[in-house]
């Protein structure tokens, strides 16, 4: 990938050595890292070296008249102006310098400070658009008759309000093992940024639990983003999720995708712990008899700080763990804990963000044997 703004631009740090390079060097450093909880080959799931991100938030330089993309600065403070990033999806790039033109001709870029893409594969569109100031009736008529003239969803932020013009959604589709899936993507709700490693993390994590049997016990489960595929080599899955939006979504893409065997809980993995033991009746659970499953797979793809001392305590329980992880850093920390009772069976590195730092990773443990 050529950019114009390498060495200006802070979104991008890894830009001197060409992409393989790259991808080597992160395989080494983790081979490095974790040499001690395995010995094994690392899988290694490399990005599309440019217009992989379906996901892109950019600040909004006002200068006079016109108004500009902006970034973070690579080596001072402050911002610089870009009008394109070649690592963004093609139909966001695409986008880009028109949405700024069609901003600035429907007169709608006063106190604009921010926007934010999420785009689909095949070019469905949410443009967030982040302002310091309330959003009047004459904002929506002009905001109305820009998403129409570009053929796009637009929400307006600023305090305390949102206004939706079309869809707050899109709708994606993935690739997994032959087999299409749709999902319900919603803006402001976390998706994973590059769809094609993802479908790669997807088949990975179905591969690991293939020789496993019974039920799926599965952390953080967000709008189902592995569960719905899970489906089809579990008997039954359980799904937890804390976010409101994330589980509606998750419940919407079993409908999309005609899966039936899945249970979604609105639920943290502290009250879920509480259900499982007894100890707390909840009534979100009026329908779900959870003592009917048969768990003994629990699969986890926590946020960067990773897993806390009682969900590393509550998930031990099981015979077979799947991690995903978007840290190194505290995957390693929660793996020092979980190999004195846990094996590390294979692993895998997802190379999300090409050109920075970013390293996912996957891991599968079984259980000791009792001594």
């Amino acid at each position: 990938m050529d950019c114009k703004y390498f060495g200006i631009c802070g979104g991008c740090t890894n830009y001197k050595i060409d992409y393989a390079q790259q991808v080597m060097l992160k395989l080494k450093s983790i081979q490095e890292q974790f040499q001690a909880e395995f010995q094994g080959d690392i899988e290694v799931h490399q990005s599309l070296s440019a217009h992989y991100r379906a996901r892109a938030e950019f600040k909004i330089w006002h200068d006079g008249k016109d108004i500009s993309y902006a970034m973070h600065q690579a080596q001072n403070k402050g911002y610089v102006s870009i009008d394109d990033c070649p690592l963004v999806v093609i139909p966001i790039y695409d986008l880009m310098k028109r949405l700024l033109k069609e901003i600035v001709r429907h007169d709608i870029k006063e106190k604009l400070f921010g926007v934010d893409f999420l785009s689909s594969s095949s070019g469905d569109m949410v443009i967030s658009m982040l302002y310091h100031r309330q959003l009047d009736d004459i904002w929506q008529e002009k905001a109305r008759s820009m998403a129409k003239d570009l053929q796009i969803n637009i929400i307006g932020r600023s305090k305390k309000q949102k206004i939706i013009i079309g869809l707050d959604y899109i709708i994606e589709h993935l690739h997994v093992n032959r087999r299409l899936y749709r999902y319900m993507q919603i803006e402001n709700s976390f998706t994973q940024p590059n769809p094609r490693v993802n479908e790669k993390m997807i088949e990975w994590a179905v591969a690991q639990a293939k020789t496993i049997n019974g039920d799926l016990l599965e952390l953080y489960c967000g709008a189902g983003n592995f569960t719905i595929p899970f489906a089809t080599v579990f008997d039954k899955i359980l799904a937890t999720e804390i976010s409101k939006a994330s589980i509606s979504a998750a419940k919407e893409n079993m409908r999309l995708n005609n899966v039936e065997n899945i249970s979604f809980l609105r639920m943290s993995s502290q009250e879920l712990v509480q259900a499982l033991d007894g100890k707390r009746v909840f009534r979100r659970l009026q329908e779900i008899d959870i003592n009917k499953f048969f768990i003994q797979t629990v699969f986890v793809d926590p946020p960067r700080a990773g897993l806390d001392d009682e969900t590393i305590k509550f998930i031990s329980r099981y015979k077979n763990i799947i991690y995903i992880s978007c840290n190194p850093v505290t995957l390693k920390r929660d793996l020092q804990i979980l190999c004195k009772r846990y094996k590390v069976i294979s692993m895998a590195m997802f190379d999300q963000f090409a050109y920075t730092n970013h390293i996912e990773m996957g891991v599968r443990l079984e259980l000791l044997p009792e001594i």
